[in-house]
């Protein structure tokens, strides 16, 4: 049986852990073997069945009053106990922040290794993987010997797919936590803005040092609002003083997947292509031909951003009357 952690944000399946189940899906096939999944925290019928939708065959779920919100000790436990009690051939989660950070916690409980980020995963005596290294600027393929597999798939290397729909077995199971568990968990929170956000929107409409100053991303403001979509930047971009650090895509930054990036104005540097090459389609617009985001993007617009930008603007509005 193959174990998949669901990441979820106070009850609602997050896109991570559809990934993580469209991932498990393949693997478990080549393990012949079935895909099961542990859900922390909530034992949310409905949460349960979008996991159903997506491959989990059976549903473990833990609620405990330390697990009122996400704590990495808390849930790093839970798991490690589910993993003695349900001897699993492997397990699995999503390459994302939580994911990995729950599964450093369960190699340490269980004195086992841990595979991150991986985008391919073979089984056998040795498995044989390929993972994201150096924040996806480098591909390393790798082997692992280990009674327990365990592994992260990595952030956006699969497209989520539903494979299942049938209604899951719901398995609830009691763990042993005490107060000693909630050392670390979420407390609070602050909404700082609603609506669409970057890692999340279809659109992305991005801006380098091309832009030449603030005031030049007030027509990508306007294009992004235009498509329902919001505004990235590069890193130079943050250095400057033009846009705050959370609209900064890349390495150090947020990791992209729209439909769409445009990306006007960057060159492309490897910490920005990192945090874009998710995207679904790239167009680069760029006086530049040679540069990097221009020689990787899907089409591209030899040109002035300022120009180019502002025609758009007005060909979206003359089409949509």
């Amino acid at each position: 049986m193959l174990l998949v952690i669901l990441e979820h944000d106070r009850g609602e399946l997050v896109e991570a852990a559809r990934e993580a189940l469209t991932f498990g899906r393949t693997l478990a096939a080549k393990m012949n073997t079935s895909v099961e999944a542990a859900l922390v925290g909530s034992d949310g019928d409905a949460l349960a069945a979008a996991a159903a939708e997506f491959g989990a065959e059976t549903v473990h779920t833990c609620t405990h009053d330390v697990l009122s919100d996400y704590g990495p000790d808390a849930f790093g436990a839970v798991v490690a106990q589910m993993v003695e009690a349900l001897a699993p051939d492997a397990v699995l989660a999503s390459g994302s922040d939580r994911g990995n950070e729950v599964m450093a916690h369960v190699a340490a409980r269980l004195d086992a290794p841990f595979v991150a980020n991986c985008t391919d995963v073979t089984p056998g005596d040795t498995w044989a993987m390929t993972r994201v290294q150096w924040g996806g600027s480098l591909l390393e393929d790798t082997t692992l010997e280990a009674d327990l597999p365990l592994l992260t798939c990595g952030l956006h290397s699969v497209v989520a797919e539903a494979g299942g729909a049938q209604e899951p077995d719901l398995e609830e199971f009691d763990a042993e936590l005490d107060a000693s568990h909630a050392v670390t968990v979420v407390k609070d929170r602050v909404v700082q803005e609603a609506g669409v956000t970057l890692p999340t929107a279809p659109v992305v409409v991005g801006g380098g040092r091309g832009v030449g100053s603030e005031t030049g991303f007030e027509p990508l403001e306007d294009l992004a609002a235009l498509l329902g979509g919001r505004v990235g930047c590069s890193r130079a971009v943050t250095n400057l003083g033009w846009r705050p650090h959370s609209d900064q895509v890349g390495q150090t930054g947020t990791r992209i997947a729209p439909e769409i990036y445009i990306a006007s104005g960057i060159s492309g540097a490897i910490q920005h292509w990192v945090g874009a090459m998710a995207s679904k389609h790239i167009l680069a617009i760029n006086t530049d031909r040679e540069a990097n985001m221009v020689v990787k993007a899907d089409w591209a617009v030899i040109a002035d951003l300022h120009e180019v930008i502002p025609a758009i603007i007005e060909e979206i509005k003359r089409r949509r009357g």
